[in-house]
């Protein structure tokens, strides 16, 4: 079986998605051809395991402050070279075409007519789920950005829809919890005044994770640029989490049993509905605004959420996929929540 594999890049929760289900495709015998977009070449790292992928540029939103610029993100968009990208790309040599949230490989299969399945959290809002500041542009945009004949929708919980729950890694995580280290990842926020904020919280040892950080010791504040093996290793041991609210970190977080409190990117619809899931499911604190006080108390916080434990869903998703004829998504999505 050969695959085109689309992935959105501007955020590294699609990407994550793409290694866990990579490495089930690979072990399957799958061949598989990436295409990543959103995000330029030069800013993607540790993508080693992508063989030759291509890099397209898509279409990103432009954030500023922890909340999405839509005039800048107008004025960079480029319509001309994503009709281009579309048209060019030919899926005439694969069996499949998947796309998680990625327009150019999702458009191209449908006017090709190949067959396409759509796999990501995105596609979970077609359904009756918690849904914040929802409108008729979320709703065209959640329908028509990356379309598939097939969708496969992630969420935290069924919500009573044929989605499925989060793709996580299923490595083995033997590392000893340092009970006052807090992983903090809030790449839309001003990383500077996020220093600040941490600053006077000396009795907590902070791993700041941003666009535009060196690694370096500011007392009790670790800063590192983005990274993979890194920050998966922090994560794990941290018994605390502080970021915006995208699904796939906080996903990990959850199966990891750690203290969240999530600041969602304003303006941003998908992650201010996470953040309702979150606050209704009662797995994670919310803040719409962040500062010293509001980190202190959540961090001081006694009583902790609830917790979760999720099926291997990668593996679940490759196994269907290879089948000659698949389940339908909501029998697939039955026995993944049982």
């Amino acid at each position: 079986m050969k695959i085109l594999y689309g992935v959105q890049a501007t955020g590294n929760g699609h990407i994550s998605r793409a290694r866990a289900m990579g490495k089930y495709l690979a072990k399957a015998g799958v061949q598989v051809d990436y295409l990543f977009s959103g995000r330029p070449a030069d800013q993607l790292f540790d993508m080693q395991q992508f063989g030759n992928y291509q890099v397209k540029r898509g279409l990103t939103f432009v954030t500023k402050a922890g909340k999405v610029n839509y005039w800048q993100t107008l004025q960079q968009a480029s319509v001309k070279t994503l009709w281009q990208d579309i048209k060019t790309l030919d899926c005439s040599s694969y069996d499949l075409v998947l796309t998680d949230f990625e327009p150019i490989t999702a458009h191209a299969a449908k006017q090709q007519n190949k067959h396409s399945v759509a796999l990501g959290h995105q596609y979970a809002f077609l359904h009756k789920i918690p849904m914040e500041h929802a409108n008729l542009v979320t709703h065209l945009m959640f329908r028509h950005f990356a379309p598939a004949q097939i969708q496969l929708g992630l969420h935290w919980h069924h919500f009573n829809q044929p989605i499925l729950p989060p793709i996580i890694d299923e490595a083995e995580h033997n590392t000893a919890i340092e009970a006052n280290k807090v992983l903090v990842y809030l790449p839309f926020e001003d990383q500077q005044q996020v220093i600040r904020l941490l600053k006077p919280l000396t009795g907590f040892q902070f791993c700041l994770y941003g666009p535009g950080l060196a690694k370096a010791a500011i007392g009790h504040i670790q800063t590192h640029p983005p990274a993979l093996h890194a920050f998966k290793a922090d994560l794990t041991n941290s018994s605390h989490v502080l970021s915006n609210a995208g699904f796939e970190l906080i996903s990990e977080a959850l199966q990891l049993q750690k203290h969240i409190m999530v600041k969602p990117l304003q303006g941003q619809m998908e992650q201010q509905s996470n953040a309702l899931a979150l606050q209704q499911l009662q797995l994670a604190s919310r803040t719409d605004s962040l500062s010293t006080n509001v980190i202190a108390k959540w961090l001081n916080e006694k009583q902790h959420h609830g917790t979760v434990n999720y099926p291997n869903v990668a593996s679940a998703i490759c196994n269907w996929l290879l089948q000659d004829t698949p389940d339908e998504v909501n029998t697939l999505s039955k026995t993944l929540w049982s």
